[in-house]
């Protein structure tokens, strides 16, 4: 029954997709990290179906960018989207660990925060707009990708806080296995992408696993450690470089 809880709750936190009630207890959420990534499964599937789709109706190629953008933040709520916001206010402030740790708490969002959103959707579009049948389920999986290195890092790296969100999932985390499921899950979406099709495959892995390598390397050292504002940075940018990267791809072979 605790996973079942598990998968509940990883549901209700991090989707809009309905789902009962349950006790958010110690023993409830031990492996709710585990199931964040088959969030990222669902919004592959719905991102696959509208690409197949689009291309039977047709639609023009603005609306059909334009849906494929917005397919994520529908699924999510936008939820890791306010972590990117929030980051970029505290990156650009240029102050300390402390003070930018206070920045990512502060519900208002500042000049550089409405600036990265309006560059993020630019470019999810742009790059969108250019995907074909291979790149849509490239980025489907990406999504699962994404999402299993955010979840390893919950269990592996520090926490720059004791409150919030990574914070609690960290504390009431079975870290061992939970580590060790994404693990395993961050192995099965690699080979999985590598074998769908290998230059398309080893162009997203290189841009997520940069991106993540990034993401340690700067929470650690710039705010001394993650928080769930820069978990959803970075899962707003690794899905941005995995898009970019299959583009990138399609272009060279």
């Amino acid at each position: 029954m605790k996973y079942i809880n598990s998968f509940i709750i990883a549901f209700a936190m991090y989707s809009k997709i309905p789902m009962p009630k349950v006790q958010w207890e110690k023993e409830n959420m031990k492996y709710v990290m585990c199931f964040f990534p088959w969030i990222g499964g669902v919004i592959g599937l719905l991102f696959s179906l509208w690409g197949a789709w689009a291309v039977r109706i047709p639609v023009g190629q603005i609306l059909y960018a334009a849906i494929l953008t917005v397919i994520p933040v529908a699924v999510t709520g936008g939820i890791h989207l306010d972590g990117l916001l929030d980051t970029a206010d505290a990156l650009s402030s240029w102050q300390t660990k402390e003070r930018r740790l206070e920045i990512l708490k502060d519900s208002h969002a500042g000049a550089f925060a409405v600036l990265a959103g309006c560059v993020y959707f630019l470019l999810w579009f742009g790059f969108a707009s250019e995907l074909e049948a291979e790149g849509i389920r490239m980025v489907s999986y990406g999504f699962f990708l994404s999402r299993c290195l955010s979840g390893y890092a919950v269990t592996a790296f520090p926490c720059a806080k004791n409150s919030g969100l990574a914070a609690m999932f960290a504390e009431h985390a079975q870290k061992k296995w939970a580590g060790r499921i994404l693990l395993a899950e961050t192995i099965v979406a690699a080979a999985v992408m590598l074998w769908t099709d290998l230059p398309f495959g080893a162009m997203s892995l290189g841009a997520a696993l940069a991106v993540f390598y990034w993401y340690y390397k700067m929470s650690v050292k710039t705010f001394g450690g993650i928080t769930g504002d820069l978990a959803g940075w970075f899962l707003q940018i690794c899905e941005l470089a995995i898009v970019i990267a299959v583009v990138a791809a399609g272009k060279i072979w």
